[in-house]
């Protein structure tokens, strides 16, 4: 199973929820704190993040970057 998470650049957000939106796992959320420009930004909300990169995409401001990683399968 393939897991992800992100980063977003906290200053450049606007709070557009365009990201929010877009991610099919619902694991993102606006942060309660805000930026230096006065708004709220995106966040994950929880940890069923897959990397599927529907949120940097759709970000008018390029403020998400998205790592994956495959999890590691337990050894038996």
């Amino acid at each position: 199973m393939i897991h992800g998470t992100i980063v977003v650049a906290k200053d450049i957000c606007k709070a557009c929820e365009l990201c929010i939106t877009a991610c099919p796992q619902e694991c993102l959320e606006l942060s309660p704190h805000l930026n230096e420009k006065g708004y709220r930004y995106a966040q994950l909300k929880n940890d069923t993040c897959t990397g599927c990169i529907n949120c940097a995409i759709v970000c008018p401001d390029s403020a998400i970057t998205v790592y994956r990683e495959s999890k590691k399968k337990n050894a038996s």
